[in-house]
């Protein structure tokens, strides 16, 4: 098995300083030092665009598709058997980036066998909303039941364009939630509006949490937000120290690592402060001139176009000077990030593995699994994987 044949520090932190467009400034880096071994397995396969992973107490891993489809994998093995799992999906609007998306096992799923998913809502064809639903397992996994709607109103593009909706568990026990702006010019600086945010909020109710930074606005859906300012949010990562690390598309340029501080605002505004109608993707992801207050990202792509998706911390001593490290999918990369970061947040370097730099196409959902190996899952459409990852 190779070993990290590269070391790629792609843009500096924001601390280093940047540019009047607020893209962090380029540096240089030492060179590589050595580094473990990455083992690669396909535990699954025969899916279509697998969205994100939820492990249950028992050992087996439920799977949500895009195009409204759960799978139960019997196993973390290679060669797993996957089960089909019977849910009703009819108000599902299956169109463009949107569908059955994010997916999180309720905590106390051992007593009630509770998970949650984000979804596009439509009636009768017409396009609503992205929720999030809760739903219950039956005993044998055979089937999903719908419990209810935890959290409505989150804008939807009739196209389906900006539709992230990703779902973590913060250490705090807060469910979190990652937003698209719906492609909507006004959305992503709208309090007002669901879209563009990170989310913050009770797992169980769907209530807005106490200490939320904008807890005594007037407008319901204000005091649920935790951070604006986002473009498309696809991967939420908390940390166990309790900082919380999001993963968002750029336009063609600036995909971005960031990290979150309470009523943040991320500076992404293509309604150029209101004065144009329409959806202005030339304005800088983090409009420093615009908002001098905004917070730079901790890592930027630059000019090369990642889309960066699900993202997750890599804990434990059997991941050697990886522990600690975030694990972060790309989409157009297809590649796995794994991004070295400070006590404080900033990132220090960006490994990129040989085993997971184009081998296996898009990468969407990245978990770390009760195993302590990092789970993959491959979206190119069709015969889509779930990948093991651990070291050698």
């Amino acid at each position: 098995m190779r070993r990290f044949a590269a070391l790629v520090l792609l843009l500096a932190l924001a601390g280093c300083g940047g540019n009047s467009t607020g893209r962090p400034a380029p540096a240089s880096t030492a060179p590589p030092e050595p580094g473990a071994q990455l083992h690669v397995e396909v535990i699954a396969s025969g899916l279509q665009d697998p969205w994100d992973i939820g492990f249950l107490p028992d050992g087996t891993a439920l799977v949500d598709q895009r195009p409204g489809r759960l799978a139960l994998l019997a196993d973390h093995r290679p060669g797993a058997l996957v089960h089909p799992v019977r849910a009703g999906f009819g108000d599902l609007l299956v169109k463009g980036e949107g569908g059955l998306l994010g997916l999180l096992v309720h905590p106390d799923f051992a007593a009630d066998r509770r998970f949650l998913t984000c979804q596009t809502h439509q009636v009768g064809g017409k396009a609503v909303d992205v929720r999030v639903v809760t739903w219950r397992l039956s005993e044998d996994g055979s089937r999903a039941d719908r419990v209810g709607d935890l959290l409505t109103g989150l804008p939807l593009n009739p196209s389906g364009r900006h539709s992230g909706c990703r779902l973590a568990l913060a250490a705090d026990g807060a469910l979190l939630v990652g937003t698209g702006d719906s492609a909507r010019p006004d959305v992503p600086q709208d309090r007002t509006s669901l879209g563009g945010k990170v989310l913050r909020l009770n797992i169980d109710t769907g209530a807005p949490l106490p200490d939320n930074p904008f807890i005594s606005s007037p407008d319901p859906r204000e005091r649920l937000i935790w951070t604006f300012g986002h473009r498309n949010v696809q991967g939420v990562a908390p940390r166990p120290d309790g900082q919380v690390f999001i993963a968002e598309h750029g336009p063609a340029y600036d995909d971005e690592v960031n990290l979150l501080r309470p009523g943040g605002n991320y500076g992404w505004n293509p309604s150029q402060g209101g004065t144009t109608s329409g959806y202005d993707e030339s304005v800088p992801m983090t409009d420093l001139h615009r908002f001098p207050d905004a917070i730079r990202a901790v890592w930027s792509s630059g000019d090369e176009r990642l889309a960066p998706s699900g993202a997750t911390f890599l804990t434990g001593p059997q991941w050697g000077r990886l522990d600690g490290a975030l694990a972060v999918a790309t989409l157009r990369g297809s590649k796995l990030l794994l991004l070295r970061t400070a006590p404080d947040g900033a990132v220090r370097e960006v490994l990129i593995p040989p085993e997971l730099n184009g081998t296996f196409g898009r990468l969407r959902a990245a978990r770390q699994g009760p195993d302590g190996a990092l789970y993959l899952s491959t979206s190119n459409g069709e015969d889509d994987k779930i990948l093991r990852v651990t070291t050698n």
